[in-house]
């Protein structure tokens, strides 16, 4: 049986780039149960307030929702649980030394299967100040008005 090849987008955390400047970014492995899985193939996962956190020297993401499997008998997941995140130990020591700081955590940006895993790109963010949220809104609404003229004049 041949495997999947390439990146297939499950879940994308767009609110992380307007809420936070995002810095550093590492790709991460998830330890899932098989109706996880099979859930995520349908794309009924949510990243929205999810963080990852590092004690005892693991990594864990928190906050990720992964709907039940509708077909899952009674050994089915719980939607809200902590899962491991598969990291190697100098990239753990290296965003716990970094998640030290003040202002530093760990968002999840994307959720996708790449060559049949699942995987987790986790980025080092700096909350952003409610100026630079408006900044950034008015900077596209420009970039957009510009657009639009442009492609008015042609």
């Amino acid at each position: 049986m041949a495997k999947a090849r390439g990146e297939k987008l499950i879940a994308e955390n767009r609110r992380a780039r307007h809420d936070y400047h995002l810095l550093d970014r590492v790709e991460a492995g998830v330890v899932l149960t098989g109706t996880e899985v099979k859930s995520l193939r349908d794309g009924r996962t949510s990243l929205q307030r999810a963080y990852a956190d590092v004690h005892d020297g693991e990594a864990w993401l928190v906050g990720v929702h992964i709907d039940e499997y509708t077909q899952g008998n009674r050994a089915n997941h719980d939607p809200d649980r902590q899962r491991k995140l598969l990291l190697h130990r100098r990239e753990i020591d290296r965003l716990l030394g970094q998640v030290r700081e003040k202002g530093v955590t760990i968002v999840p940006t994307r959720m996708y299967f790449k060559d049949g895993r699942v995987k987790v790109e986790l980025a080092l963010a700096r909350g952003k100040e409610l100026h630079d949220k408006r900044r950034a809104i008015a900077d596209r609404d420009a970039k957009r008005q510009i657009e639009r003229e442009v492609g008015r004049r042609r």
